[in-house]
């Protein structure tokens, strides 16, 4: 009985741990967003949706290529997180199969 218990809690421990690895990786998916945008398209600040000097193509691609890393990165954060907390505790932190949205 008291090892069901532990499972129950366990998610809930998980959540400041899994808070800071979200800020972390939203960090470090800033960061290689910057990058990414001045390797496609050599400008330092990427496109603002509301600036007017701006066309449709070059906002949606922006938009589209931060997307992509910032999943990608949450999604390396949120399982890497995951797998050390399984190693160190013996159990999964999530207690549903279900995705995250």
């Amino acid at each position: 009985m008291a090892k069901n218990k532990s499972k129950k809690k366990l998610p809930l421990v998980y959540q400041p741990v899994g808070f800071v690895l979200s800020w972390a990786g939203g960090a470090l998916a800033g960061m290689a967003f910057r990058q990414a945008w001045k390797a496609i398209r050599h400008e330092d600040d990427a496109p603002d949706a509301l600036d007017p000097d701006r066309g449709w193509g070059e906002i949606l691609l922006a938009a589209a290529v931060q997307g992509a890393i910032f999943a990608v990165v949450r999604s390396a954060v949120d399982r890497t997180g995951a797998k050390a907390i399984a190693r160190s505790t013996g159990q999964w932190p999530a207690t549903d199969k279900g995705g995250r949205d």
